[in-house]
């Protein structure tokens, strides 16, 4: 006999147990379960072991709402967020819900028997759920391969190359000669990480990335906490980092040559006299073009005054038995060689999905206020903000999911799905981002439409306001019975 359950939810990072915090405090007599293809919980944060793995954003922000944040340090670690993703699981009791190791492959609709048919892999068996409501907390990237390009002459390298994404824990770098080929998120949390322990780190960039320094503690947010206690000092201070970096993000689009130029001198103060500022520091692209990477105390900058660590912006020609020979002429020797080169995305966990027997085409969906697909019954999913915190998405999604399953119970209503049927709203790219990963494989996603709701969009406190107070009942949301 096949399990039945009201809600199944994909993926058990972030994103996958907020949602279940979600749904089981909105309907405690509600069945769940969240289906976790690896074997812990934590999603991005257990995957990543590089050294120095960080948050890119403040926790009172990538935090969840529901749940303070109260440790000192604003900018935290990869184990103290994971801490964290686990002991908001564990004290609700969300983590009896979790089942590990069984992973999505797909999931078919029946509009006749208004439930989803999801077929899961668990030790090599499929096994068959069915559930009122599918909501998908996979993320947007591979787990398994992150993205390498082509290394010409890699097969003659003698050293070690590794990618981020599969950090091996026995690797000793101490004393050693690294290279790491990246200028993103990833290759600045690396650097000066690594440059702790190495003889020297060089990051090797084809073109400069924006880096903007950022306290590693909040001192209003210690204060206040101090002060009026962590439950009501975390929306404060919640808000205040929305607003900064919101009219950091806005002036960027509408003055983005001040914001440059504000980028420009805060790096300058934090490097050595005379150093090369415009070559290795000054991007081709307007801020937030790409995601600013964000240093913490300015740990980057400080590894480059003491000398344990440089910037090289240049070309690889090809490897060496040694290490890497540039366009320059210059070579580079390493003992280690870091491909800090991205990721590669993957729409919903590769999940294929199905609607009364018909396979559903992503690239031909629409998304409907960045959670809903058009065409598509009573399923949602969670893809975080690019310019804020993704955890300020995933709450509001799983605050809209509630609202929604409400609103079919309070009115004896079965399935619910978004329909476009304006012909003078336009397909637009899911992700309006220039950065590489993304364009790599943003034709393989959902489109985004020219106007709300099917805008996938980037404002918090829109959001807020649309997502959190907006009528469900719209015009594009149909519901059946």
């Amino acid at each position: 006999m096949t399990e039945h359950l009201d809600v199944l939810i994909v993926g058990a990072g972030l994103s996958g147990i907020g949602a279940a915090h979600h749904l089981q405090t909105a309907f405690p007599g509600r069945t769940y379960a969240i289906l976790e293809a690896r074997d812990a919980i934590g999603g991005t944060w257990d995957l990543f072991r590089y050294p120095g793995v960080r948050s890119d954003s403040d926790m009172h922000t990538l935090g969840y709402r529901f749940r303070p944040w109260t440790q000192a340090r604003a900018i935290a670690d990869g184990p103290a967020i994971l801490d964290y993703i686990r002991a908001t699981a564990a004290e609700s009791g969300i983590d009896r819900h979790i089942r590990f190791g069984h992973r999505t492959t797909r999931a078919a609709w029946s509009t006749a028997d208004a439930r989803w048919t999801v077929e899961v892999v668990h030790r090599g068996e499929t096994l068959r759920l069915t559930s009122h409501f599918l909501y998908l907390c996979t993320g947007y990237y591979r787990y398994d391969a992150g993205y390498t390009p082509d290394l010409p002459g890699i097969e003659r390298y003698g050293g070690k190359v590794v990618h981020p994404q599969h950090w091996p824990q026995d690797l000793d770098h101490t004393g050693k000669n690294v290279v790491v080929i990246g200028s993103g998120a990833t290759a600045v949390t690396l650097v000066p990480a690594m440059a702790e322990r190495a003889a020297h780190v060089t990051m090797l960039q084809r073109s400069p990335t924006y880096v903007m320094t950022l306290p590693a503690e909040d001192p209003i947010a210690n204060r206040l906490r101090r002060l009026i206690g962590a439950r009501r000092a975390y929306p404060v201070v919640r808000w205040k980092n929305v607003t900064i970096s919101t009219l950091v993000y806005q002036l960027s689009r509408r003055r983005p040559e001040l914001v440059r130029a504000m980028l420009r001198r805060a790096a300058v103060r934090q490097l050595p006299p005379g150093y090369a500022v415009d070559t290795h520091f000054r991007p081709r692209y307007r801020p937030w073009d790409q995601r600013l990477c964000f240093v913490p105390d300015g740990d980057l900058f400080a590894a480059i005054r003491r000398g344990r660590a440089s910037v090289r912006t240049d070309r690889i020609a090809e490897f060496t038995a040694a290490g890497l020979r540039l366009e320059s002429g210059d070579q580079l020797e390493a003992d280690i060689v870091v491909t800090a080169t991205g990721l590669q995305l993957l729409a919903f966990g590769g999940i294929t999905l199905a609607v009364d027997g018909r396979e559903v085409a992503l690239p031909e969906t629409m998304a409907y206020k960045g959670m809903m697909l058009s065409g598509v019954p009573n399923l949602a999913f969670t893809v975080g903000y690019t310019n804020a915190s993704w955890t300020l998405k995933a709450d509001l999604v799983g605050e809209y999911v509630v609202r929604l399953l409400r609103y079919m119970d309070r009115h004896g209503l079965a399935w619910c799905v978004p329909a476009n049927d304006d012909p003078t709203v336009t397909e637009q790219p899911l992700l309006d981002f220039q950065a590489g990963y993304v364009l790599r494989s943003i034709d393989d996603f959902p489109k985004a439409g020219s106007r709300y709701p099917w805008q996938l969009g980037m404002s918090y406190a829109h959001d807020v306001l649309k997502l959190r107070h907006g009528p469900l009942a719209d015009g594009a949301m149909r519901f059946g019975r």
